[in-house]
């Protein structure tokens, strides 16, 4: 069975937030000791994430 694929829509601060998030999160876990491979690819991933520009409609 296949996963579903999820999408979500960011604003660019939001999205700033969240790779700002995960770099600090990043650096913890190198702090600890601790692997970051799963850290590593998520960036990967936010980082080379296209972006799309859509139309909200407010009701």
């Amino acid at each position: 069975m296949r996963n579903p694929k999820y999408h979500i829509y960011l604003t660019p601060d939001e999205r700033c937030t969240v790779i700002n998030s995960l770099i600090d999160l990043r650096n913890n876990l190198i702090i600890q000791g601790k692997y970051t491979d799963i850290i590593d690819e998520l960036l990967i991933k936010f980082t080379k994430a296209k972006v799309k520009k859509i139309k909200v409609k407010e009701v």
